[in-house]
């Protein structure tokens, strides 16, 4: 174990890194972050590090490049100033969905960031919510993976007299709305979707009973939208009482906002992996809730050698 904890942080999500920090009560670190006038990232770690166990939390999110940029930058300004461990905090993990070859000639372009990351200097990945977790083995150093089950549930229990329905929007999202399915004691739906091309989904059919029931949709993260508020529209076309989403990582990308505002969702539930954007906050559609203690407990516990799984348990 090293000295102390220090928390740095990019500028892809500073607000959720002052949140961690003050749940460790610690200072978010000194860092200057600049660009060259043709665009090169520059940092310079403005206090010591030597010895200090050090976070960075940098989530990978639009303009997913630069952010990524950043925090190799990072990652080897801190190696140079010889900090004791260098942890990359991905709350969101970009490039996830690249993760096999779907084609022929094609990039796995999830273990290439899983190579650069490492390459940089990071001892340590910890994320939330993978598109894919076999994503942790692309890692040859240790990977820790959260999930924002605990920040749903919380939010989701005291506002049902009666258990809804968790629904999966497609076959791929079953695992996952199962285990919430069964923490909450509630029944579960599953949507047949055939994608026909990348970004463009259609429903199918229907598996499960939802007529007269609440329903809550499950992802993993909602980009375009045209996942969820398809899946939505099927839910309502099939008797659904009513129907909110829920997902870890607000992407939200292209059209999203506006599928999102003329859809029947009646609430969509994200976290705070992501900033949410102005457009967002300004439909009314979307509460976000903080996983910054999760993170942060998570952060405690790898610095004092304690169990990281036991928060899911």
């Amino acid at each position: 174990m090293f000295k102390s904890i220090c928390i740095f942080s990019g500028h892809a999500n500073r607000a959720l890194a002052d949140k961690i920090a003050d749940y460790l009560e610690v200072p978010v670190g000194r860092c200057r972050i600049s660009r060259f006038s043709d665009g090169e990232v520059f940092a310079e770690i403005q206090e010591n590090v030597r010895g200090v166990d050090v976070y960075v939390v940098q989530p990978t999110c639009a303009p997913v490049n630069d952010h990524l940029m950043e925090l190799l930058v990072i990652t080897d300004a801190l190696k140079r100033a010889s900090a004791g461990s260098i942890t990359a905090v991905m709350p969101y993990y970009g490039y996830a969905r690249q993760d096999r070859k779907v084609a022929p000639r094609t990039p796995i372009t999830a273990k290439l960031v899983a190579d650069l990351i490492s390459a940089a200097g990071c001892d340590r990945v910890l994320s939330m919510d993978l598109h894919a977790g076999q994503i942790q083995g692309f890692f040859n150093v240790p990977f820790d993976h959260l999930f924002a089950t605990p920040v749903f549930l919380e939010h989701f229990q005291p506002r049902f007299s009666e258990p809804p329905v968790f629904v999966s929007p497609d076959a791929g999202g079953v695992e996952r709305t199962r285990a919430y399915a069964k923490r909450f004691g509630a029944d579960l739906a599953i949507i047949d979707k055939r994608r026909e091309r990348a970004n463009v989904s259609e429903i199918m059919h229907l598996i499960g009973d939802v007529k007269g029931r609440d329903c809550i949709l499950l992802d993993d993260m909602i980009d375009t939208a045209g996942t969820m508020t398809n899946a939505a529209r099927a839910l309502v076309e099939h008797g659904a009482k009513g129907v909110i989403a829920a997902a870890t990582h607000p992407v939200l990308s292209g059209p999203a906002i506006q599928r999102i505002i003329d859809s029947p969702l009646e609430q969509v539930v994200v976290t705070d992996t992501i900033p949410l954007s102005e457009a967002a906050q300004a439909s009314g559609k979307f509460t976000q809730l903080s996983v910054a203690k999760l993170l942060g407990e998570a952060i405690k516990r790898i610095h004092h050698s304690d169990s990281v799984s036991s928060l899911f348990v």
